[in-house]
């Protein structure tokens, strides 16, 4: 059986693409058919991801929260 390549960086990782993976491993786990190590290795990437894409929707938010409505029309403010 041929190695699987190892996952990539969760920082490399779009918001998509982390939440596919969070999705896998929510089912993985809740299958219960891993190993005990595997199940942790798991929930430590699980908890990564998640983490992971906390941070981004915060930057989303951010971005968001510094669009500003003026009588000209929208206009951004910088995020800190």
């Amino acid at each position: 059986m041929p190695a699987t390549a190892p996952p990539r960086p969760v920082a490399d990782l779009s918001f998509e693409d982390a939440m596919a993976e969070l999705e896998q491993i929510v089912r993985a786990l809740e299958e219960g058919r891993q190993t005990l190590e595997d199940a942790l290795a798991a929930y430590e990437r699980g908890t990564a991801l998640r983490q992971h894409c906390e941070t981004r929707l915060a930057e989303v938010e951010a971005r968001i929260n510094a669009i500003v409505v003026t009588e000209d029309g929208l206009t951004t403010r910088p995020v800190a």
